[in-house]
């Protein structure tokens, strides 16, 4: 069955007439009333009584225009999401996030701006380490990630760099220089460091392993956290000192401070990551969103 008989149907079904339904059409009225006729024999009832001035539907009519009512608004439906995917206005959008840039505001408000941009685009986030990301990247499970540079592997993928974000001293608060805005990291050679595990970032790792072998740091006393946002607990608890992303400092703990790196500043990026030779539509407009 054509859906183009459902539309003469349903038009003349709500006009209750063929020639106003032919006007809406813009057809001419016989050949419109030959196609409802083959309708007619098609589902083997009549579903039009034909009246001097117009028609009524059938009981079959009736129910038969309920269903024919719901096909063509699935089939427009259906049309017009397609039609969004291929302008990438529709579909779904998975992207993934470290841990770390999990506090960055200004990645929230660059998602958010693109919600409002396209509200039917879904978004599926899923946090994870850098790692974990870029292998979730490469084998398509994620379109596009936010990731945090240095990072080796992400050499594979197209980058946009999203921010600038310098590394912070957090410290337990019973330090005697916890109440000092910024410290030189020579200051803490008598503080074991905590440190995630390597293979978690393994650049961001070397940044901070690299920082602390130039300040004099007894590494051998280091502390590890599963992750560097367990790392602020640990300080908390007295282990000793962390190296942070500056927007993990919105981490409220009442046992630990953060200080600025007074002269050899320690920064990371953060930066947006996908696939090269991208053909996602979506994807393609959340790049450009981002890029503006």
């Amino acid at each position: 069955m054509e859906l183009r008989y459902l539309r003469y149907f349903v038009a003349v079904a709500q006009t209750h007439n063929f020639t106003r339904a032919a006007e809406l059409l813009g057809i001419s009225q016989p050949p419109l009333s030959q196609q409802i006729q083959r309708l007619e024999r098609e589902v083997g009832t009549p579903l039009l009584h034909r009246l001097t001035r117009g028609v009524e539907l059938t009981d079959a009519g009736e129910a038969f225009y309920q269903d024919a009512c719901q096909i063509l608004a699935q089939s427009d439906a259906a049309l017009e999401k397609a039609r969004g995917i291929a302008r990438g206005i529709n579909g779904k959008l998975s992207l993934g996030i470290t841990s770390s840039n999990a506090f960055n505001p200004k990645i929230f408000t660059l998602l958010r701006e693109f919600q409002t941009h396209y509200p039917a685009i879904e978004l599926h986030q899923r946090e994870t380490n850098m790692a974990g990301l870029m292998q979730e990247l490469d084998e398509g499970l994620l379109d596009v990630a936010f990731v945090r540079l240095p990072c080796e592997s992400s050499k594979r993928f197209n980058l946009k760099l999203i921010d600038e974000e310098p590394m912070m001293i957090a410290l337990h608060k019973d330090h005697p220089l916890s109440g000092e805005d910024a410290l030189a990291l020579q200051a803490l050679a008598d503080v074991p460091p905590v440190l995630f595990p390597e293979e978690v970032a393994p650049g961001l790792y070397e940044l901070m392993y690299n920082a602390c072998l130039r300040a004099g740091i007894d590494l051998k006393s280091a502390c590890q956290a599963s992750q560097i946002s367990s790392s602020l607990s640990m300080v908390g608890s007295g282990f000793g000192f962390a190296l942070v992303p500056q927007s993990m400092t919105c981490i409220a703990s009442p046992n630990v401070t953060f200080h600025a790196i007074r002269g050899d500043q320690v920064k990371t990026d953060v930066a947006l990551a996908w696939r090269q030779f991208e053909r996602s539509p979506s994807v393609k407009r959340f790049i450009q969103l981002f890029g503006h």
